[in-house]
């Protein structure tokens, strides 16, 4: 009897463990396809109107478009360093996997860091163009037109 109830025991701790292990992997899973939802950021649409912009109005449209995303990545990315923290400061809940889910994180902060920097500079650059054709056209404007003098 007592054998049964240790071998009982053990295989409830076996289910147990693999039923934890199953959890933890399914956050990671989780927080990775997060990242595999946000990653498009450069689809072929936004790549083309970013290539075919030619009015300040365009550029204006891109730039808020890659600041928006940035503002996304950085909510994603707040997220994961709330994750990273739960995971160092409580590592014990998650046994061996423990390192794993904070080296995985980590990489996903730094890749969420890029992306931001990389989505930023997308912006500023064609807040930049943008400002250039204002520029250019305000300047066009101003010229006189040297056939209404005459």
């Amino acid at each position: 009897m007592t054998s049964l109830l240790l071998r009982l025991g053990a295989a409830m701790k076996t289910k147990l463990v693999n039923a934890f292990a199953a959890l933890s992997i399914g956050i990671l899973f989780s927080t990775s396809s997060s990242v595999f939802a946000t990653q498009p950021i450069d689809t072929p649409e936004i790549r083309a109107a970013a290539q075919n912009a030619a009015t300040s109005s365009e550029h204006e449209f891109v730039a808020k478009y890659y600041e928006r995303a940035a503002a996304q990545l950085q909510a994603k990315m707040k997220e994961q360093k709330e994750l990273l923290e739960q995971y160092e400061n409580k590592s014990y809940l998650y046994g061996r996997q423990a390192q794993d889910l904070q080296s995985h994180t980590a990489a996903l902060i730094r890749d969420y860091e890029k992306s931001v920097e990389a989505s930023t500079k997308e912006a500023a650059l064609h807040r930049q163009m943008a400002a250039q054709l204002n520029q250019n056209h305000a300047a066009n404007t101003q010229l006189p037109n040297p056939a209404a003098g005459l």
